[in-house]
């Protein structure tokens, strides 16, 4: 009777011809399938060990299926899978126990479905699809930072994410920090507020890894940018990678510091752009398989013409379709798939801008609380916010004069109207505070769309 090892050998012989038929990335095979150490054979179940619980909920998640097919195919029954991660290292359980609950709450939130195995490479993408694998396998070298740009909805966070899961697979023990541009800002201002900013300063200095997604958030905001560009220094001068993403490259964020913008370029700037439409075709397959969804060659393509904004309008599409399904109990037909679309594209185009968003926004560009802007607070900073904030809701909500007074801590119409005037004779004058106000309307409708 063979051992388990070498019936584990035939099974990963299997999967590697999935890898050459293109059925699985190589990167997929080497980093996750071939890392398990098979254990043990029992009652119709195949133990294995991993080196860590994250390594464990990436393959059950993404590469269970694949694996009891393989054993199906090599023993001819079913056979179900038990992975276990291996215990911590003596090294590990030496670390203070805060520092080991802080590398866990910096994963907590971690998609395994945003692996580089579930990124669709096309065209559009294949540059920063290479570099981001670069850096997940040499953090700190020439591609540091790592700058990537685009339009939402393009991927940029699930290569963030993948990067992060394929560097923890390699070592559980990374500091990983994960945050967006607004959280940076909104945490920040929090830390100042309650006078603990020396916590702020060691969480995000004391990072292997930085990934900032909307880095775009923090232009126009002083203090913002000054605590990130001193975290960006000393992370940079200990070799330790950072990865931002944008909706928009350096050059065009244009209230954002000059001394910041040069440090973007310091590495590798790479964008992508819109999927085309064999990429597109992918996405959707790719998701219709990961949902268990059949859908004809017609439907396919019928979405993926109609579709091209984003991927989240693919997906959403499909899932869709898969609720439809669910539902008739009959596979998705062209006419149930026009009525998606249309869903999808009256949702997209209906998206309302909230005033919280836009007095939130404004409130992180002048370092002041939404709560400022509505009192009665007469400070230059607070006043010249409650200007914007209401010159910013005339011009993208349709509200009364009346009613923005009323969005304001209660001003009254003439009051609004003074302010509004007042930023439109800024515009006018100076070009920092048109730029300022572009920015801020840029934020608010790439958010909301």
């Amino acid at each position: 009777m063979k051992s388990f090892s070498e019936v584990f050998d035939k099974v990963l012989e299997y999967i590697r011809q999935k890898v050459a038929n293109g059925e699985l990335t190589s990167v997929a095979f080497d980093m996750w399938i071939n890392s398990m150490k098979p254990d043990r054979l029992e009652d119709n179940i195949a133990y294995f060990t991993v080196q860590s619980k994250f390594q464990q909920g990436i393959i059950m998640k993404n590469y269970e299926k694949i694996i009891k097919e393989a054993f199906l195919n090599v023993m001819g029954f079913d056979v179900e899978i038990s992975i276990s991660p291996a215990e911590l290292s003596d090294e590990n359980d030496n670390k203070p126990i805060k520092d080991r609950e802080e590398l866990e709450i910096t994963f907590s939130n971690a998609e395994y479905d945003y692996t580089f195995d579930t990124f669709i490479v096309g065209k559009s993408n294949e540059f920063a699809h290479a570099a981001c694998i670069a850096v997940s396998k040499n953090q700190g070298g020439a591609y540091n930072p790592l700058f990537i740009h685009g339009p939402s909805g393009l991927g940029k966070t699930h290569l963030l994410t993948a990067v992060s899961n394929a560097i923890k697979a390699r070592n559980p023990d990374t500091y990983i920090v994960y945050v967006t541009g607004e959280n940076f800002t909104n945490e920040l201002i929090n830390c100042i507020r309650e006078q603990t900013t020396h916590d702020f300063r060691k969480k995000y200095r004391s990072a292997d890894v930085l990934l900032m997604d909307d880095i775009q958030f923090i232009s126009g905001k002083e203090s913002t940018q000054e605590e990130f560009f001193h975290t960006f220094n000393e992370l940079h001068s200990q070799g330790k990678q950072i990865i931002l993403t944008s909706d928009r490259p350096p050059k065009d964020i244009k209230t954002l510091e000059e001394r910041i913008r040069t440090r973007f370029e310091w590495g590798l700037i790479a964008d992508i752009t819109p999927p085309d439409f064999e990429t597109r075709v992918a996405i959707i397959r790719r998701k219709a398989d990961l949902l268990n969804l059949t859908l004809t060659d017609d439907v396919v393509e019928c979405i993926a013409t109609r579709l091209k904004a984003d991927i989240r309008q693919l997906e959403g599409c499909v899932k869709k379709l898969k609720a439809s399904q669910h539902l008739m109990g009959t596979p998705p037909t062209i006419t149930q798939a026009m009525n998606a679309i249309r869903e999808i594209l009256s949702d997209d185009t209906a998206s309302p801008v909230t005033v919280e968003r836009i007095i939130g926004e404004v409130a992180g560009i002048y370092g002041v609380t939404s709560d400022d802007i509505r009192s009665m607070k007469r400070s230059s900073q607070i006043s010249t916010a409650r200007k914007v904030a209401a010159y910013v809701i005339k011009q993208l909500t349709q509200l009364s004069l009346q009613n923005i007074g009323a969005e304001l801590g209660g001003k009254n119409h003439s009051t609004v109207s003074f302010y509004i005037d007042s930023i439109a004779d800024d515009i006018s004058k100076e070009s920092r505070t048109k730029e300022t106000i572009e920015d801020i309307i840029k934020n608010i409708k790439g958010s909301s769309g």
